[in-house]
């Protein structure tokens, strides 16, 4: 299981959690979010994914973003459509990923994601709440027992130290989860992580083994 950790935004910070070498590595692009991104990403390792988080924003602002980043993955948060991600995919470098969210609550309608199989990588699933992401709250797991897709996915929506059992619980399912993102939990301020917190978190994820 790969583990992502979001909404980074202070260059030295970013570099201090490069060091304990993530999977990948978001960065939000949607202006009106407190972890909103406008700088340079100091350079990171190889292995780190770069992944852009954009809500109902313009394909050409995304092209651009991805261009000036060298995204290597992009999250989309919003309400985009069928449409607009295969549309987006033709101009996308082929390598690059696509996530599409979801924000999951006990009355999700998981029949409603299956015309994006062909046009994303990867789902997401996040709890529904006030913002689009890191609102700092878990939605219950139980309701992906009614997921029938086979299309991986990342486990997102308040994810902290406390979680790591309930993931070593899910992780024994059939569930295709590709990786846990963690954002809100490890922060001291919007954007600032706390490299000790995330550094102890890591070890005990990566021991786990998922």
């Amino acid at each position: 299981m790969k583990l992502k950790i979001c909404g980074m935004k202070y260059p030295e910070n970013i570099l201090e959690v490069g060091a304990l070498l993530p999977d990948y590595m978001g960065f939000i692009f949607w202006g009106n979010s407190a972890r909103y991104f406008n700088g340079e990403i100091p350079e990171l390792i190889e292995t780190i994914k770069k992944v852009g988080v954009f809500v109902n924003q313009t394909q050409e602002d995304i092209l651009d973003k991805a261009a000036k980043y060298n995204l290597q993955a992009v999250q989309l948060h919003g309400n985009e459509s069928v449409e607009f991600l295969s549309e987006l995919k033709k101009q996308l470098p082929e390598k690059t990923e696509i996530i599409k969210v979801f924000s999951a609550d006990n009355d999700f309608d998981f029949e409603i994601i299956k015309p994006f199989e062909p046009v994303c990588d990867y789902f997401l699933f996040d709890t529904k709440g006030k913002l689009p992401g890191g609102n700092g709250t878990t939605f219950d797991w139980t309701i992906l027992k009614k997921y029938k897709s086979d299309k991986p996915f990342f486990l997102s929506g308040g994810i902290g130290m406390n979680e790591l059992k309930a993931i070593e619980e899910i992780s024994k399912t059939n569930l295709p989860i590709y990786a846990v993102d963690i954002n809100s939990k490890f922060e001291i301020e919007p954007g600032l992580k706390n490299k000790n917190l995330f550094s102890n978190f890591k070890r005990k994820f990566d021991v786990a083994n998922f």
